[in-house]
């Protein structure tokens, strides 16, 4: 990314090899290949787009002169994708997705430094077998468990309930652990129409009642707390749930697991018993990528519950 004064701000710009050119020692580092898949912003990321890079990267895995693989994407939707190249690369071969906060026209672009360590990232054979990692601010975090939690700070990335698995440290990969829970899916087609709905004060059954009109193949609902939503949301998952549709539940808050413990219309214990899905840890937008990962690989709805819940 750069400023463009003809579009008046900042859009994509840089060739892979333009980044690659930043860092002055990567001869040093590892020999690269570079591969140009596209320059989408992260906004313009799709299942259908990742689903593409997927299996670009499981053909590049398979080669035995790749150690690793880094692919550098905007921060807006870099958790997802991210998140769904690990529920469909199965691989002990490192992948490093990498972004910038800030831009290649800022001095302080953070771009260099965050490839510079991906690149040490890959290589390394401390690396193999965490599943896809997230290398930015010297902090390396599990696909599976961080989030964008800031819009401006370097460091936006964060793995609120575990922390992170590692950090790079002059240069030095140094791992503390291996991600909580990964599974993997064989994806052969993208359902085209998975929604996320947030839980507001007062929300009723027309946003569900829309989305299934118009074809949702699963819904995930961000709930209030630790896992409870309005009655009349809870009528109409009920419905949806008995119709066949498969519906999962995470919470708005961004810390913390959903669990079925209270009783009351709408809450957590009649959501469960009326067969709703609960996503544990996962915040919405990750349960969205692994809902569609599970349906994409033909799960029906008792494989798609024990890929979602820990107990």
């Amino acid at each position: 990314m750069r400023v463009d004064e003809g579009f008046g701000g900042i859009v994509p710009a840089l060739s892979a090899k333009q980044i690659l050119d930043t860092i002055p020692d990567i001869d040093e580092l590892a020999e690269v290949e570079v591969i140009e898949f596209g320059h989408y912003p992260g906004p313009h990321m799709s299942p259908e787009i990742m689903f593409d890079l997927s299996n670009q990267i499981k053909s590049y895995v398979q080669r035995d002169d790749i150690h690793g693989i880094i692919v550098t994407h905007g921060t807006d939707t870099l958790e997802e994708t991210a998140y769904f190249l690990d529920c469909t690369v199965n691989t002990e071969k490192p992948i490093i997705v990498i972004g910038a906060m800030r831009n290649s026209s800022e001095p302080d672009w953070d771009g260099p430094r965050n490839l510079r360590d991906a690149l040490i990232l890959a290589g390394s054979p401390d690396a193999r077998g965490y599943g896809v990692l997230l290398c930015l601010s010297d902090s390396i975090n599990a696909a599976s468990e961080a989030t964008k939690t800031d819009t401006n700070q370097l460091n936006t990335f964060a793995s609120f309930d575990f922390g992170p698995i590692g950090r790079i440290v002059n240069g030095t990969v140094m791992m503390y652990r291996k991600p909580v829970r990964r599974e993997s899916f064989h994806v052969t087609q993208i359902p085209k129409h998975v929604p996320l709905l947030k839980c507001y004060a007062g929300m009723d059954a027309m946003l569900i009642t829309c989305a299934l009109e118009h074809g949702a193949k699963g819904l995930v609902i961000e709930a209030f707390g630790v896992g409870n939503v309005p009655p009349s949301v809870f009528y109409a998952l009920k419905e949806a749930v008995q119709s066949g549709i498969p519906i999962v539940l995470t919470s708005r808050c961004p810390v913390g697991r959903i669990e079925h413990i209270y009783a009351y219309e709408g809450a957590g214990k009649h959501l469960y018993d009326a067969g709703i899905i609960f996503a544990d840890y996962l915040n919405g937008q990750k349960a969205r990528i692994k809902l569609i990962a599970a349906l994409g690989a033909g799960y029906d709805i008792d494989r798609i519950r024990a890929a979602f819940e820990w107990a």
